[in-house]
């Protein structure tokens, strides 16, 4: 009997950690870079979803096709075909990247044309800096940064970009850097801390091409912020059984919980 309840307690501890393995969290000092936590693999890479707004929306404001937080304001059309209704309505800079709209970005790429939105990605070093989209496809401009396409990026690359980002030091005007940092969504922490960050999901690719739509990724990246203090963060979670609730707000909101002990130490 004691060596049956013992099997089970190992084989339950296994199970709790491989579900652990598989998420990353990622959280450093801005100014020094001394990491505050590390957990899991945090140096494979993995779609950014949308968490790619956030470089999409550095590119369109330097661009000159982004003017403010709230132009353009660009109208929802019947042939976008969204599938959220939050998304079918006029949406502006700031509200594209509060509500996550698809369609936003994809105007938004189409704008910027496949040759300014490749140099853009290879100027950033976003990741493996590939923007080509599905192999064979040549559909970068709506596709890359989506489930199984080319882009990929790490948590710690994703830290690595916001701290560019915050520091101002990408090849971009200093307002696209401003506007940026404006339109981010934030949350409230405690102790007069705020967090500013971007969510992301998406489903776990087949080596068919398919989607195993049982099996999320999600991620929740940024940085939080008092007064002249900063860290940032990195949280992504691919999800190895199925779960009913989206794996980028599961990876947001446990996050969200983590920050205020690790900004208090």
């Amino acid at each position: 009997m004691l060596a049956r309840l013992l099997l089970a307690c190992s084989c339950l501890l296994a199970l709790a950690g491989a579900a652990r393995a598989d998420t990353c969290t990622l959280v450093t000092a801005f100014d020094t870079d001394r990491v505050l936590k590390r957990e899991g693999d945090c140096e494979r890479r993995n779609s950014p979803a949308s968490t790619f707004k956030v470089p999409l929306s550095v590119m369109g404001f330097d661009a000159g096709i982004l003017t403010d937080e709230d132009e353009p304001a660009w109208p929802y059309k019947p042939e976008y075909k969204a599938w959220n209704e939050a998304w079918k309505a006029t949406k502006t800079p700031q509200s594209w990247l509060k509500d996550s709209v698809l369609w936003y970005s994809h105007v938004l790429t189409r704008e910027l044309g496949e040759e300014r939105f490749k140099r853009y990605v290879d100027a950033f070093s976003y990741g493996n800096r590939d923007g080509s989209g599905d192999k064979g496809k040549k559909n970068g401009l709506t596709r890359a940064w989506l489930s199984a396409s080319s882009l990929q990026i790490s948590p710690v690359e994703q830290i690595a970009f916001f701290r560019k980002l915050l520091k101002r030091e990408l090849p971009v005007s200093d307002k696209a850097h401003a506007m940026t940092l404006a339109i981010m969504p934030s949350f409230p922490l405690a102790d007069g801390w705020t967090a500013y960050g971007k969510t992301g999901t998406g489903f776990q690719p087949l080596r068919d091409g398919t989607f195993d739509r049982s099996r999320q990724f999600g991620w929740f990246v940024g940085w939080a912020q008092k007064g002249e203090r900063k860290i940032l963060f990195a949280r992504l979670i691919r999800d190895e059984r199925r779960e009913s609730s989206v794996a980028s707000f599961r990876a947001r909101d446990s996050l969200l919980a983590d920050l205020p002990a690790l900004l208090a130490d």
